[in-house]
């Protein structure tokens, strides 16, 4: 049996085994190079990316950010041997508690619309449409990878 999680901030040695538990959950795509957006995330907030532990390994994360108007969750990512187990709910958690201690009145995520159990696991914990689009931009683009 599994020890019990331990939730922490992210370090800089997590790096290629949450990079894993991304790639185990279909979370990496060719135009986002993950080490990059942890380089990113870890030079403008890292006390906003949270990792879950289990036997001292790394096998969840959440990424949260705010900028002032809207808070963002990103990179949530539980192994999948270990789904359902309250990892996923308690990292939002986690995050939305940071969030609301820096002031933040509301928090946006972005889901592909084909995940439909993403889409049902944040509406089962509070979530909802909006009424909105997203567009986006590339301002950089990030080196070639195959993580495959």
């Amino acid at each position: 049996m599994a020890a019990e999680p331990v939730y922490r901030i992210y370090r800089p040695d997590d790096e290629a085994e949450i990079i894993e538990v991304w790639r185990r959950c279909d979370l990496i795509r060719p135009w986002n190079h993950p080490q990059e957006d942890i380089r990113r995330k870890f030079a403008d907030s890292p006390e906003l990316f949270f990792v879950c532990e289990i036997d001292g390994r790394p096998a969840a994360s959440c990424m949260a950010g705010y900028d002032g108007h809207r808070g963002w969750i990103y990179y949530l990512a539980v192994a999948p041997g270990l789904r359902r187990r309250g990892i996923a709910t308690k990292l939002v958690g986690i995050s939305e508690a940071e969030l609301a201690k820096l002031g933040c009145p509301k928090i946006d995520l972005m889901v592909r619309n084909t995940n439909q159990a993403v889409i049902e696991f944040y509406k089962a914990i509070g979530y909802g449409d909006d009424p909105v689009v997203v567009l986006s931009k590339r301002l950089i683009e990030d080196p070639p990878h195959d993580f495959g």
